[in-house]
């Protein structure tokens, strides 16, 4: 069975930098296999593609945030 995605955005903003992109990937990779699975008509719950993917807009959104705040950070230093 696959492991619970993380939902709730506070657990996603404690991870670190790392940890972030560790699960960008592992998020794409169920993803992928949630598409293999719905073309082969195996997927027992309809309703879990369309949650990887807001998954991956969730972790995505965080990483952009940061990387924004960091480039702020750097111009204001300068």
């Amino acid at each position: 069975m696959a492991k619970k995605l993380k939902t709730k955005t506070q657990e996603i903003r404690k991870l670190s930098q790392a940890e972030l992109a560790k699960d960008l990937e592992e998020t794409y990779r169920r993803l992928f296999s949630v598409r293999l699975q719905t073309q082969t008509r195996q997927l027992p719950n309809h309703r879990e593609l369309p949650l990887v993917r807001r998954q991956i807009a969730r972790l995505k959104t965080i990483l952009r945030q940061r990387e924004l705040a960091r480039a702020r950070s750097g111009q204001e230093a300068s």
